[in-house]
């Protein structure tokens, strides 16, 4: 029951990314990218295949770490409200009825 707790929490965690981080991880992947490809090339970077490659690559980078971050957020999340649900003692009929 652990597992698939923790896989619906990772695919609650992956919602939450898409909905709330995806645009900024993409803009922080393209900075990063861009000042990647400064530091290489030197400033002012031109638009070369290079260039624009090195900026591709920090986009997909940067949301595929957001990505991994949020499920794995989301699974551990998901597994430890389980396991403090599962903690909680449950009530004997014979105390239900006093």
């Amino acid at each position: 029951m652990t597992r698939k707790t923790a896989i619906l929490g990772a695919a609650a965690g992956l919602a939450l990314f898409l909905a709330a981080a995806l645009l900024p991880t993409l803009v922080a992947g393209g900075y990063a990218g861009v000042m990647l490809a400064g530091a290489i090339f030197g400033t002012p970077v031109a638009a070369t295949a290079a260039v624009r490659a090195l900026v591709v690559l920090g986009m997909v980078g940067g949301v595929t770490v957001g990505a991994a971050f949020f499920a794995a957020a989301g699974a551990a999340a998901a597994t430890a409200a389980h396991a403090l649900v599962r903690a909680i003692p449950e009530r004997s009929g014979a105390a239900e009825s006093a």
